[in-house]
This record gives structure tokens, C-alpha cells and sequence, in this order.
């Protein structure tokens, strides 16, 4: 089968801190290529480097050194606010704490990306609406979180992230405040947008969630370890 076209294309990549006189090493040198409708469990322990490779990839912090191309576009060295737009149109994020505003309804939360990108009211409502549909929160549009479950405001949080139809979905240990019977139910949700189509980076500590996964790449001290395919994903 023919892969299909890069997506996330990191080379060499290095990121350094400065810790008082000390000099922190977070990632050494590290190259990754991510195809579209891959999905990818990066998985490492606190301190392995993980959260940086999230940051970068994000478009949420830049390398010291090393390129990354995300889809087509050099993104390297860019300048905040250019960053800040490449986030908006080409990543959908998905965090543990959910980062609803509060006192919102669903369908604004879910619209929120959708005004930076300069689209009608009444079109951000369509769209926010038929994507909390297939989330099936169609009946939940004008609750606000706190009438909610917590899978429920996951949802929602999918729902946002997927509303600007973005380049890839990355999701920051998303079952992470989440029963395991909730947490079970999000991951399927995962599985059926792989399926149509949706390129997806779980960061996560757990390899349990990592099991979920297509490809799973580990990261320890700040260099890949490892990175196989899982030949058996759960809800593949």
C-alpha cells in the first residue's frame, strides 16, 4: 500500500534550556517523519523529552536547532504570531484538563477557532454544530460544561479540535482525568476518526493508552529509543 503524503517532517532537531549556569538538554538531534491518516502514540516517562517534542510539533515552542516542515511549510523559526496562526489552521488540540470556557455553551466553546479564521456567525454555528453532531453532542448544544460529564466535555474538546478540519489532531494524555470506562469510550472515538481520514499524535506516559496506537515511538533522555509498529492496536 502506497503511503500517503508527510505531514510532520522533523530533522535533527535539538532543543537546549538554560537553567541557571546549567544547560538542560531536552531533545538531542532527533528526526521523525509522521504521514497523513498515521496515527501515533509518542510515549515516555516525565523528563524523557516528551513534552518538548509535544511543544514543538504543536507549533507551541520552536527547536534550537533542526527544521520541521508541518504540511509543506517550514515552521522552524517562525515568529509567535505566525505560529500562532499556523496552530489555528493546520493543529486541533486536545488536552487532560479539557480548557473549556466555563461559562459558554458547547456550540461557542466548539466556534472558538472558528472566529480567528474570520468565518460569518451564522456559518461558525453551522459547522460547530454538525461537528458536535458527529461527536453525538448534537442534543447538548446550549448546555455549558459544568452540565456535563467529564467524557461529554472531552467531547466537546474533540469536537473543537476538529472544527477548523485540521492537519493533525494532538492529543495531550486525553483520558488523563477520566474514568476508565469514560477514558475506553474517548479512545474509540479516536479509532473511528482515524478512520475517516484524521492524522492523530496521542503524547501520553501510559503504555496502556500507547496501545491504542498504529506506531509508537518512545522517547527516553531526550532521543527516540525506539519506534515500531503495534501490530495489534486496540479498536483497530
Amino acid at each position: 500500500m502506497q503511503k500517503q503524503k508527510e505531514v510532520i517532517k522533523i530533522s535533527n532537531i535539538s532543543k537546549e534550556y538554560q537553567m541557571g549556569d546549567e544547560i538542560v538538554y531536552a531533545l538531542r538531534n532527533v528526526s521523525l517523519s509522521i504521514h497523513q491518516n498515521e496515527y501515533v502514540a509518542i510515549m515516555g516517562p516525565s523528563g524523557s523529552g516528551k513534552s518538548t517534542m509535544m511543544n514543538i510539533l504543536g507549533c507551541l515552542d520552536t527547536p534550537t536547532s533542526g527544521t520541521y516542515v508541518l504540511a509543506g511549510e517550514d515552521v522552524s523559526q517562525l515568529e509567535d504570531n505566525e505560529l500562532a496562526e499556523i496552530r489555528n489552521k493546520k493543529i486541533g488540540f486536545i488536552f487532560q484538563s479539557f480548557n473549556l470556557l466555563p461559562r459558554a455553551t458547547i456550540v461557542k466553546n466548539v466556534e472558538l477557532p472558528l472566529i480567528y479564521s474570520g468565518i460569518s456567525g451564522s456559518q461558525r454555528n453551522k459547522i460547530a454544530t454538525e461537528v458536535l453532531e458527529s461527536v453525538k453532542l448534537g442534543d447538548r448544544l446550549t448546555h455549558k460544561p459544568n452540565e456535563l460529564s467529564g467524557g461529554q466535555r472531552q467531547r466537546v474538546a474533540i469536537a473543537r479540535a476538529l472544527v477548523t478540519n485540521p492537519a493533525i489532531i494532538l492529543a495531550d494524555e486525553p483520558t488523563g482525568n477520566l474514568d476508565s470506562k469514560t477514558g475506553v469510550e474517548i479512545m474509540q472515538l479516536f479509532s473511528e476518526l482515524w478512520k475517516k481520514n484524521n492524522t492523530i499524535i496521542l503524547v501520553t506516559h501510559s503504555e496502556e493508552l500507547a496501545l491504542y496506537a498504529h506506531r509508537i515511538v518512545k522517547i527516553k533522555d531526550g532521543l527516540i529509543e525506539s519506534d515500531n509498529i503495534n501490530p495489534n492496536p486496540i479498536f483497530s
